[in-house]
């Protein structure tokens, strides 16, 4: 099973209960396409490709064991010529981002509570799962028992810690001297950067039964912006935690709870007065900043994010195809149906490219012209679930394994 993690989020779940209901439900990604066909569907045989741009790799490094099936979807973050990067063994290290090489690491704390035996690999190191956030010396991320630590960029040294109020699987988000952070119990907690002390918290009723993720916090001219697992996306001012408009993104009804999983776990994207999401069972639709005034909509569901560039806005669907949508006016540029069903991670943007990472471990570029395929690298054979992350041109690809490979397009 690909995801082994419980999708009840709010609640601790015996493994026997876990398994019973992905043995109900049918096939190895029931956390992404629960309750569909799609989610027991093999993934499409990859064909020959006549590449259009050369990839090279720079290089390849593990650190620790990865996300493993914890559910998280581990993103290396990037600044200042390094690269830091978490693992759920309790790993955490600073790389050199041009060769790789390993500056600093560290292993912290112990974990604590009954919700960790589902988890329990037979050590006591804090298991990391949302993060890293990195801005200027302050590095802060968070664990699977609802751990947040913040710790010098520069050498690893711990700052302080905090317990949050459940789990956290998605990055942190920091502006001045506040971090926000999202737990998978629907709030949204806003604490100092100094020291972690509380400031407010923000709280959505969530659904018993959702897909296994979070969106991160957006934070843009002092708005914070964040997706729900009840298919909102919501505007909440950083100074207060005071709501400023929230809008629907996808809200699936039917019979059972299964079919009204309506999630907004993938990340947004701010560009230009406008706010790019799209929700599981819902729409990606460009939203107004500053009220949330859908600009344009179209159906479409994914359990990922978007990625924008230029007049792109680059969409990958629950069922693996692959969508270009106008910026402006929301018109259907293109699609790429040949990776379908192979879950792909959601898109990044490396020049005139998409960057996608499937489940067996390969790497697609697209172009952003035509979607055609401009060229592909097998990174190795374990899922790649989290996004390329792109500096400089280098694309930054982490699987479920903990291996963090630099490649560069020419």
């Amino acid at each position: 099973m690909k995801r082994s993690a419980s999708f009840i989020k709010n609640a601790p779940v015996a493994a026997f209960v876990v398994a019973a209901l992905a043995t109900a439900l049918g096939g190895c990604n029931w956390i992404k396409g629960l309750g569909k066909k799609d989610n027991v569907e093999p993934p499409t045989p990859l064909t020959e490709i006549a590449p259009t741009a050369q990839v090279d790799r720079v290089w390849s490094e593990g650190v620790g064991k990865g996300a493993g099936e914890s559910g998280a979807r581990l993103v290396p973050a990037a600044a200042d010529g390094r690269l830091y990067a978490v693992s759920v063994d309790g790993t955490i290290e600073a790389l050199d981002a041009a060769t790789g090489r390993t500056v600093w690491q560290q292993r912290l704390g112990k974990r604590s509570g009954s919700s960790w035996r589902f988890w329990s690999r037979g050590d006591n190191s804090l298991r990391w799962s949302g993060g890293p956030t990195v801005a200027g010396d302050l590095l802060v991320v968070g664990g699977l028992d609802g751990q947040l630590y913040a710790l010098s960029s520069q050498d690893g040294s711990e700052r302080w810690n905090v317990q949050m109020t459940s789990e956290i699987i998605a990055p942190p988000a920091i502006d001045g001297d506040v971090v926000v952070v999202r737990t998978n119990d629907g709030r949204l907690s806003a604490v100092s950067a100094a020291d972690g002390s509380p400031k407010w918290v923000y709280n959505q009723q969530v659904p018993a039964l959702s897909l296994r993720g979070a969106s991160a916090p957006l934070i843009v001219s002092g708005v914070v912006y964040e997706g729900f697992d009840n298919g909102k996306v919501v505007a909440v001012r950083l100074q207060d935690g005071v709501e400023q408009w929230t809008q629907t993104l996808s809200g699936a009804e039917g019979r059972t709870e299964v079919e009204r999983i309506a999630d907004v776990d993938g990340n947004l994207v701010s560009d230009g007065g406008v706010l790019y999401a799209v929700g599981y069972r819902g729409q990606v639709a460009a939203l107004a900043l500053d009220s949330g005034r859908p600009l344009w909509q179209r159906d479409l569901s994914s359990y990922a994010g978007v990625a924008v560039s230029g007049a792109t806005v680059v969409v990958v669907g629950a069922d693996g195809n692959v969508w270009a949508f106008d910026r402006e006016t929301g018109v259907n540029l293109w699609k790429q149906d040949q990776l379908k069903f192979r879950w792909l991670s959601a898109p990044a943007i490396e020049g005139k490219h998409a960057v996608v990472g499937d489940l067996e471990g390969y790497v697609h570029w697209l172009n952003l012209e035509d979607g055609k395929f401009a060229a592909r690298e097998r990174f190795g054979k374990k899922p790649i679930e989290g996004a390329p992350l792109v500096v400089d041109g280098t694309v930054y690809i982490e699987d479920t394994k903990g291996r963090i490979g630099a490649y560069r397009a020419r």
